[in-house]
């Protein structure tokens, strides 16, 4: 099971996170932390989604490429990359047609994430990563 712990995030992503926090509270945005730390073998089972196992195509990833599970830090899980749901009236809104996912991306832009809702090839929308410098 993936981690939803921001423990697990890369320390310096972990400052941004925060931010984000802050930054969707004031604008009125509630969202639920889904992913942080995800190892190796569940980013290849996501992989395998609407490749080899049904389902939609979720990720384009193997385990190792993943922001989500591709470093470590002293030998702790640090992901530098984290995965949300939008709440709407206290439920998961997953489509993307929603006007508040373009909100949520725009606030993590702010902060400093780069956004997988304004990647070209592969639209991730509950995806945030950190910037690298």
């Amino acid at each position: 099971m993936p981690s939803r712990s921001v423990t697990d995030l890369d320390p310096e992503l972990q400052k941004s996170y925060w931010r984000f926090c802050e930054a969707t509270k004031a604008a009125g945005i509630d969202f639920v932390l889904t992913c942080t730390y995800r190892s190796s073998d569940e980013q290849n089972r996501l992989y395998a989604q609407g490749r080899t196992k049904a389902g939609k195509k979720v990720t384009n990833a193997k385990g190792g490429q993943s922001k989500h599970n591709a470093v470590n830090v002293a030998g702790l899980p640090a992901s530098k990359a984290f995965d949300v749901v939008l709440m709407i009236n206290g439920k998961p809104e997953w489509s993307g047609s929603h006007l508040s996912w373009a909100k949520l991306g725009t606030i993590g832009e702010k902060v400093g994430l780069n956004w997988g809702g304004a990647w070209k090839k592969f639209r991730d929308l509950p995806h945030f990563e950190k910037k690298e410098k």
